[in-house]
């Protein structure tokens, strides 16, 4: 489809020689950019890319998305701009607030009651480093790696318009002791469109969806009903309109695709590297 991108988000543990296999076939299926998550227990982002840069040469490739505040500003802009540098300049680099309570709690990190003013610092600081001319490490990008910023709340989405080139939508709001509530209905995510579009201020932004699930099958209306096991509250109608979940045959799902660019103005579309091969049919229609 013209005008827009598709990525895979790559999270599972393995050994060099299986992510090198993986990226390398995600970049011959067609897929525009490669991503890496940051949990515990995945792969740490910043070797993974650099490695991803050496088994590639087109695929962009991005933190999907960093957890800030796992890290330091200062030391954060020295990794970054080391791995632009050492990717070639295709870094893109996606932050979000962290919500796995657990995994600050493994790390010996406190539970930050304001994430997303670390967001907010971290954001700041890193535009006001790589604007300056005497930077070193430099990053291979002019000032610094395109930004996504991803959240689903007032304030996160409003540092969003106010800052990121890609604006990635989780689907799904944060529970204030961490987790994700459910995936949030076409109505909700539509009205986080509407939210964020209101306050670019004139700006443009590229709209991220991250897949969580994607189900290739001649018969969607079983597909969503078995599915429905994850929304209880929600109709199979509703299931099948979600942005997160792609069901149906392969006409079936690039025409949800489709309705999900003209709906919420979506251009940036990503799958978990669950659904890599899954998804390989449809990215062949798109493409």
């Amino acid at each position: 489809m013209l005008g827009m991108r598709f990525g895979v988000n790559m999270v599972e543990p393995g050994s060099r020689a299986e992510f090198v296999d993986k990226v390398r076939r995600a970049e011959d299926l067609g897929f525009d950019v490669v991503t890496v998550a940051d949990h515990l227990g995945m792969p740490a982002p910043f070797p993974a890319l650099v490695l991803a840069a050496e088994a590639t040469s087109r695929v962009r490739l991005g933190t999907f998305v960093l957890n800030a505040p796992f890290y330091h500003p200062a030391v954060l802009a020295r990794d970054v701009a080391t791995t632009d540098q050492y990717s070639g300049g295709r870094l893109e680099l996606g932050i979000g607030a962290g919500y796995v309570r657990e995994e600050f709690e493994a790390a010996g990190l406190p539970w930050p009651g304001r994430r997303v003013d670390h967001v907010e610092r971290t954001v700041v600081e890193l535009r006001k480093l790589f604007a300056d001319p005497e930077y070193q490490p430099r990053p291979a990008q002019d000032g610094g790696p395109p930004l996504m910023l991803g959240g689903w709340g007032d304030r996160m989405l409003t540092l969003a318009a106010e800052h990121a080139d890609t604006i990635a939508l989780t689907g799904a709001p944060t529970a204030k002791g961490g987790g994700l509530v459910g995936l949030a209905g076409a109505d909700a995510f539509a009205e986080r469109v509407s939210f964020v579009r209101s306050r670019l201020g004139g700006r443009t932004a590229e709209i991220n969806v991250l897949v969580q699930m994607v189900v290739v099958t001649d018969d969607r209306r079983a597909a969503l009903t078995d599915l429905q096991r994850f929304a209880p509250d929600m109709s199979v109608d509703a299931i099948g309109e979600l942005p997160t979940l792609l069901v149906g045959s392969v006409p079936e799902i690039v025409a949800q695709i489709e309705r999900m660019r003209e709906k919420f103005g979506i251009t940036y579309v990503s799958v978990l590297e669950r659904s890599l091969d899954a998804f390989a049919p449809v990215l062949e229609q798109l493409k």
